[in-house]
């Protein structure tokens, strides 16, 4: 009798488990991490050196630790409205404009609206996210009813919130104590955000994260509109057939996903800056960054809790790229493409498994 190979076989999974998804994410990251070890290589650096120097960066010190909580909190914020968004199978590319429409109205609130200073922080909040919800209602809108790309839609937004802001710093919002710089004019105090014991971690930010990621969770897993949620994104057929509202879910998705990256935008105006300034010094790319986040997160709130820490890790690693090693701070663009580079190409592997048989011959 002889045993000669025969197969490879590549079946669907009928349900892979939480381990296999977490394990085969792990080994994604891990992959990614080796990759861009290459580049540090290829700048004279070791790699084991700048791991090194990341984590000790981002651990070693009270003022590492907090830096790396501080760019955690708008990717905790943004990613949690994502995975609603990518739930419901829609693919918001737009949180960046959407972070800025909310630092845009929340400044607008701080700076002119003569409100009683108690109520400054409370309506900075609420209007950036109706100011972040509106910005993506309208592509939810052309996708529902028109069947118009929402990546096209929601990228190229954020190019017109860009301009929105350029415009402002530079026109009619131009702060007279700047000294010609294109900032606003600074914040009253009133409208500064509390911070956790001298540190630049703005707390009203991180509870409405933390909260956010609670409150999802339970929505998507347990009410009915979360099931309407999930139906719409798994199986859009179904969801037309058992007469669930494709344009309500959709709308409903970007109005959470949108409003919650607005009110990123708070946090970064009021508790980082005190200031509009230029789109890049606010949104550091942490609309696209969320993407990642969430991603990894596989679409549970819960979960971006973790993802967005170790993001915030990945962030907090530019600055000591840059300081400590001398290379660019462009690198992190890098880690950041290649972890979604190669978790992308994980989802193959978690939807399917590979086999391997014989055939037995008989002579």
């Amino acid at each position: 009798m002889i045993k000669t190979p025969a197969w490879i076989q590549i079946e669907r999974r009928p349900s892979p488990s939480g381990w296999t998804v977490f394990a085969i994410s792990v080994v994604a990251i891990l992959l990614a991490l080796i990759v861009a070890g290459l580049f540090f290589q290829f700048y004279g650096v070791s790699a084991l050196r700048a791991y090194g120097d990341i984590i000790k960066g981002a651990f070693g010190s009270r003022l590492g630790l907090t830096e790396t909580v501080r760019r955690m909190i708008p990717l905790l914020v943004i990613g949690v409205g994502l995975t609603v968004a990518f739930r419901a199978l829609f693919w918001n590319i737009g949180a960046e404009g959407q972070l800025l429409m909310g630092a845009v109205v929340a400044s607008g609130i701080a700076l002119f609206s003569g409100l009683p200073d108690p109520l400054l922080i409370p309506a900075m909040f609420l209007g950036a996210f109706a100011a972040g919800a509106l910005w993506g209602i309208g592509p939810a809108i052309l996708k529902a009813k028109l069947g118009i790309n929402d990546v096209i839609t929601t990228l190229m937004l954020n190019y017109v919130a860009i301009y929105v802001v350029h415009w402002l710093i530079l026109g009619p919002w131009k702060g007279p104590t700047m000294r010609g710089f294109p900032y606003t004019d600074k914040f009253p105090t009133a409208a500064f955000l509390p911070m956790l014991g001298g540190t630049r971690i703005h707390l009203p930010t991180l509870a409405i994260g933390l909260a956010g990621a609670l409150v999802l969770y339970f929505v998507v897993k347990k009410t009915r509109v979360g099931f309407e949620i999930r139906v719409v994104g798994e199986n859009p057929d179904a969801a037309k057939y058992a007469g669930i509202s494709q344009t309500k879910i959709t709308v409903l998705a970007m109005v959470i996903s949108g409003g919650l990256a607005g009110v990123a935008g708070v946090g970064e105006v009021a508790g980082v800056h005190h200031m509009l300034l230029n789109p890049s010094s606010i949104a550091l790319s942490y609309g696209y960054t969320a993407i990642i986040v969430a991603w990894l997160a596989r679409r549970n709130p819960l979960a971006v809790i973790l993802t967005s820490f170790l993001f915030g890790v990945i962030m907090r690693g530019g600055d000591v790229i840059k300081i400590s090693l001398g290379l660019p701070f462009q690198l992190v663009n890098v880690f950041n493409g290649l972890i979604l580079f190669f978790l992308i190409g994980s989802e193959v592997l978690i939807r399917y498994r590979i086999r391997f048989g014989t055939v037995k011959e008989t002579s």
